[in-house]
């Protein structure tokens, strides 16, 4: 998998890009086919978003959350990009 991480309106740290590399990396335990992720983080007086979009077999998942944390809101982030792809493997298999 081909992981992206941008920055708006700041410069990301090494250590922040490698957590939210590790935390994109966790959702091919669940699901092996992911193509492509591309991180977005992005900071604005004080609000600190991120948004994930994952690029599987053509599909095209993506989750975002607001926090005052970029170590918050990551892990929330992912957490609802695991729920999606667990609905998208049961529709992907029911067939």
């Amino acid at each position: 998998m081909r992981v992206n991480v941008s920055a708006r309106h700041f410069k990301a740290s090494d250590k922040l890009q490698t957590f939210a590399t590790n935390e994109v990396q966790r959702l091919l335990k669940l699901f092996d086919n992911i193509i492509e992720s591309e991180i977005v983080l992005d900071w604005q007086k004080g609000t600190k978003s991120s948004e994930i979009i994952l690029n599987v077999n053509g599909t095209r998942l993506k989750a975002s959350d607001v926090s005052t944390d970029f170590y918050k809101s990551i892990p929330k982030t992912v957490d609802k990009l695991e729920s999606q792809l667990r609905r998208y493997k049961g529709k992907l298999y029911k067939h």
